[in-house]
């Protein structure tokens, strides 16, 4: 995996979507700071992933890829990290009810704060500016010292990341997980919807389940996997910069790893085989993934196969299709059954969000519920038809209660969107329409 392979080799080849910095030495100032700061997260923790993802691709567990399209170093507040944790362990108990498989819990979390972007600049009213590529690089304020990259940004990027992490663990592991406590995950807004009753339902089962162990002599109190949950990181390896100054060396294996986060990903636009992105990823001993759209074709993702998981380690690579609720179940049979048949162990997971974007009248960027729960479904017929398994989903979402995405029980309409659209870029599903959806993966999977 790593022959030829340094933390910068990446510098050798093209590397795109990367920002206009304008001062090199402001910029290597920042990222030898970062290279000297503790790591994120540790080489341990991205192997327990690793093997928790190979069940995935054996079948016998499921992935739920979930979180922010881009966090935003203004809304970084605990109760904001709090309530996306609530609705993605909400989720993850109707999955694992449901499916009766572990749920690999994965955020995309603590990192998130690069996006990649169609155009280097946009126009506001008559000034062209810099396009907005994530709080970890500029501001999305339409000035051109906002917009200006600055290297500074990279360092806080790093701490909040560092803080977000803290919290992450201190609610997983100190009670806030407890499987006991299944009832007080229930929002206020989310009980008194149908979705809420839906999920009441399951936590009464869940509680009566608990209450069957205990009444059988088994110990339920000292149980860590009861009151404990391992939730991931993971977010878009787009800044190479700062991922490389995050990469150390496993002082057990030898190996490097990027400690960014447990999980790294390659975007559609920057999964170029002789690109940088790939020649970074393909030498860390991280479980990687890459978006894969419409127009990929066998030979392409065989050939990225060989590239990022040349031994075939299960759980190493999660293929994640991004195609539209139109194109899926057509354009994935091929790759599906290409990567079958050469061998290659691959998570496949589902981003049903990405190809199904679209302007609503107002000017606003959406997604329609419906256009979500049919790509999810087209996925899931394609893997049916090849003897597969649907392996996993990857959505944008928040624990507000936002109104981005249409549709869903609430029935959001076109003027319902600028009630509480709070994005900093992608539209979000809000709480009720994420628990929505995990009951719908249910009953398309479990059918």
């Amino acid at each position: 995996m790593t022959k030829n392979w340094t933390p910068s080799s990446w510098q050798a080849y093209p590397a795109v979507q990367q920002p206009e910095w304008p001062d090199e030495n402001d910029l290597q100032h920042a990222l030898k700071q970062i290279a000297s700061f503790p790591p994120l997260v540790f080489a341990g923790e991205a192997r327990s992933l690793q093997a928790a993802l190979a069940k995935v691709a054996t079948g016998n567990a499921f992935l739920l890829q979930a979180g922010d399209c881009a966090e935003s170093f203004e809304e970084f507040t605990a109760v904001n990290i709090r309530e996306k944790l609530r609705v993605i362990l909400q989720m993850a108990v109707m999955l694992t009810y449901s499916l009766g498989v572990p749920v690999v819990k994965v955020g995309r979390i603590a990192g998130q704060f690069a996006k990649p972007r169609s155009n280097n600049t946009e126009t506001i009213g008559t000034q062209e500016l810099p396009v907005f590529r994530g709080h970890m690089v500029n501001d999305p304020s339409p000035l051109v010292a906002s917009r200006t990259p600055d290297p500074a940004r990279l360092v806080q990027a790093y701490h909040q990341a560092a803080s977000t992490l803290n919290l992450l663990r201190a609610f997983t592991k100190g009670g806030f997980a407890d499987l006991n406590r299944v009832h007080a995950w229930n929002q206020e807004f989310v009980a008194s919807s149908a979705e809420g009753q839906r999920y009441e339902q399951v936590a009464t089962e869940v509680e009566r389940a608990l209450a069957f162990m205990r009444a059988c002599g088994i110990d339920t109190e000292t149980n860590s996997a009861l009151h404990q949950v391992d939730v991931f990181t993971s977010h878009e390896a787009l800044i190479l910069g700062y991922e490389e100054a995050l990469t150390r060396q496993d002082s057990l294996t030898g190996q490097w790893y990027d400690c960014s986060a447990h999980m790294l990903w390659i975007g559609e636009r920057t999964r170029q085989l002789d690109g940088a992105h790939v020649e970074f990823l393909r030498g860390v001993g991280n479980p990687i993934g890459c978006k894969i759209g419409k127009t990929t074709t066998t030979d392409y993702v065989i050939e990225l196969c060989e590239k990022l998981n040349p031994a075939r380690i299960p759980g190493r690579l999660t293929l994640i299709s991004r195609m539209g609720a139109n194109d899926v179940e057509s354009a994935l049979r091929p790759l599906i059954r290409a990567v079958r048949d050469a061998g290659h162990p691959v998570v496949w997971a589902c981003d049903p969000m990405h190809g199904n974007t679209f302007t609503a009248p107002n000017g606003r960027k959406t997604r329609d519920f419906k256009d979500i729960v049919s790509e999810i479904t087209g996925f899931v017929k394609a893997h049916r038809a090849e003897g597969t398994w649907p392996g996993g989903i990857h959505v944008e979402l928040t624990g507000e209660n936002v109104t981005e995405c249409l549709g869903g029980s609430e029935k959001l309409g076109n003027d319902d969107l600028d009630t509480r659209y709070e994005t900093v870029c992608d539209p979000r599903l809000n709480a009720r329409q994420s628990l929505d959806l995990a009951f719908q993966i249910s009953e398309l999977i479990r059918h």
